[in-house]
């Protein structure tokens, strides 16, 4: 298990508001749980709104690019852009700040440790 910390957190967001700030989107969406943390943080960044939803022309983050099956989902959005802060694939079309190329689990800095072996069960479950 690789526990990350704020310190490692606070580099991301710097990494990607680097990345976009010269950029025109017209708001930061973030997938709950993991992708709201970047969201908001990215949103006091580069001073952009907090969106309810994706949506085209929209910065859309998430912590974690495992199976893909997240953002797939928004693959399809016009003028969108997607960072992740971990990818344990080779990037195609998404932006990763790491790409890690182990099986280990990640522990964010905004979960609990000691949960970590229950949410990777309940995580292994629902991609099945």
């Amino acid at each position: 298990m690789k526990k990350l910390n704020w310190i490692d957190f606070d580099e991301c967001i710097y990494y990607i508001s680097m990345g976009c700030k010269n950029k025109k989107f017209e708001g930061v969406y973030g997938f709950p749980r993991g992708g709201l943390c970047l969201a908001v943080a990215l949103s006091h960044s580069l001073g952009l709104p907090l969106l309810d939803k994706p949506k085209n022309n929209s910065l859309i983050v998430d912590d974690i690019y495992d199976t893909g099956y997240t953002l797939e989902k928004i693959k399809h959005l016009k003028g969108a852009e997607t960072h992740v802060w971990i990818s344990k694939k080779q990037p195609t079309w998404w932006n990763t700040y790491k790409y890690i190329k182990d099986k280990e689990w990640i522990v964010f800095p905004w979960e609990n440790i000691n949960l970590a072996d229950i949410d990777r069960k309940r995580y292994c479950k629902s991609r099945h």
